[in-house]
């Protein structure tokens, strides 16, 4: 069993969503239907057909994969911790920190769904206003990364890096012209690959200003309660200790850079070994290892996944 002082929970972001996910979790685990239930009454809609039967493209539109990943992260919390396994952190990519939010006891299921009902389309109608795209720089520096596109954005094509994900990947975000050629310059300086994501806009750049605008102005009641445990911020990529004003954070954590690969050095700078991913897909799983030495990552997405850490 994983020692909860030394392992954080964390949490999935969009762009991890399939067709199915969440399923084998809702079928085998009571209380993980209720979380599902929650969901759709926040929502108004049968998230649970979108999931288990959706096509990929339906899946991919940000008001349904914002809270269907976040359900499935929210599902599997639930089951692990009904296994005795809990943690001592908590942290989240992007959409992730909401969940992350909940494990944390900061804000109820039902507040995390309103709240990302909320986000979602507010990002959606930024995206749409403004559209945008996103890509995961493979095999550079961050450094190097970050200057090329703060180049090409002073010539005039918006570009930027938003999302620090490990030592070698650093994700893109801006107009499609602006992506466009970062990605081939990039590759001239020597970047493995560039990889276009599946979402429908350029998340965490200034093409998302209106939608935090938005967002924390219809979240501008919302209560937070304090952490019974540590929490990590994508904004300022390391614990966060002030929970004041988290309308005013979170709103500017849709339109400022994740700075996930800070986020992970402060955690195991703090003894955490353990990093368990709670959500579909194992992406954050490959990024600690890629990033920490010396530590446990595994992933918990459904029943399968679960017996093999227990």
């Amino acid at each position: 069993m994983f020692e909860k002082n030394t392992t954080a929970f964390i949490f999935s972001g969009q762009g991890s969503q399939y067709p199915g996910m969440g399923k084998a979790l809702y079928d085998g685990i009571p209380a993980c239907r209720e979380i599902l239930d929650t969901a759709e009454d926040v929502l108004g809609f049968r998230l649970s057909e979108l999931m288990f039967s959706g096509t990929p493209e339906e899946l991919a539109q940000t008001t349904v994969s914002q809270p269907a990943i976040m359900a499935v992260s929210l599902m599997a919390l639930t089951a692990v911790r009904e296994k005795g396994i809990d943690c001592a952190a908590v942290a989240g990519h992007s959409l992730g920190e909401y969940a992350a939010l909940v494990a944390a006891g900061s804000i109820t299921v039902e507040q995390a769904f309103r709240l990302i009902k909320l986000r979602s389309e507010a990002m959606d109608k930024a995206a749409k206003a403004a559209p945008g795209c996103m890509s995961a720089v493979l095999g550079l520096p961050a450094d190097i990364v970050t200057e090329e596109c703060d180049r090409i954005a002073a010539e005039g094509k918006y570009v930027c890096a938003v999302n620090y994900n490990s030592k070698v990947q650093t994700v893109i975000a801006g107009t499609p012209e602006g992506v466009e050629e970062a990605e081939a310059a990039l590759k001239e300086k020597g970047a493995k690959r560039a990889v276009r994501l599946a979402v429908s806009a350029a998340f965490h750049s200034k093409l998302m200003e209106p939608a935090a605008k938005e967002f924390q102005s219809g979240i501008a009641d919302f209560a937070f309660a304090e952490p019974d445990r540590a929490f990590y911020s994508n904004l300022y990529g390391k614990k966060l200790t002030d929970f004041s004003d988290m309308p005013d954070k979170l709103a500017r954590h849709i339109c400022s850079p994740v700075r996930f690969t800070d986020e992970l050095a402060a955690m195991q700078a703090e003894g955490i070994n353990t990093f368990i991913e709670l959500g579909p897909g194992k992406v954050l799983t490959g990024l600690v290892k890629k990033t920490l030495d010396d530590v446990t990552a595994v992933n918990v997405e459904d029943t399968d996944t679960l017996e093999s850490i227990l």
